[in-house]
């Protein structure tokens, strides 16, 4: 298949174009990705929403340069956002956290960027994917629910509980510490 019948098939939201697009570039861009994530499941996420996003948008594609360099430049661009949302994260870590006891505060003071990072990865699936997309990426709880299929009050529920379960998880780190 060629890469002109690719894109036309794609823009036809054609699902067999758009997996022979997806197994022609994901293992490249999985290359990129990782060099600007964290870990592997944060470049997977950034594969996952950059393919959406070049499918979206596939019909403005202008046969200036190479197919592949325009979907590398998605690809890295969307890792970006997601360092920036980390570094925001950090900024802002107290508005998002309601860390009540000293011994909390104490432990939170002391844990690194990457510390921080390492015990979000911690968290459960479904509580981790609601506190990325609410803290990191700014989704508020409508928009969570609809891109998941889960209710409004699901997301708020699953939030709460990552932040209490980063709680315990920083009181432990703590523990370990002292």
């Amino acid at each position: 298949m060629t890469e002109q019948e690719l894109i036309a098939g794609c823009v036809k939201q054609k699902r067999s174009f758009q997996e022979a697009l997806y197994k022609r570039y994901a293992g490249k861009m999985m290359a990129a990705c990782l060099r600007y994530s964290n870990n592997r499941a944060e470049a997977e996420d950034s594969i996952q929403e950059g393919f959406m996003k070049v499918f979206d948008n596939m019909s403005t594609f202008k046969f200036n340069g190479s197919l592949e360099g325009w979907i590398r430049r998605i690809m890295v661009n969307i890792s970006l956002n997601k360092v920036r949302a980390r570094r925001q994260i950090f900024e802002s870590i107290d508005e998002k956290f309601d860390i009540g006891t000293d011994a909390s505060e104490n432990a939170y003071e002391k844990l690194t960027g990457d510390d921080i990072l390492k015990l979000v990865s911690l968290l459960p699936d479904g509580y981790r994917i609601v506190f990325n997309m609410f803290a990191i990426e700014g989704f508020t709880h409508a928009e969570i629910a609809n891109k998941l299929g889960i209710g409004e009050a699901t997301s708020r529920s699953q939030y709460a509980k990552a932040k209490k379960y980063l709680q315990n998880l920083i009181s432990k780190t703590e523990t370990v510490r002292i």
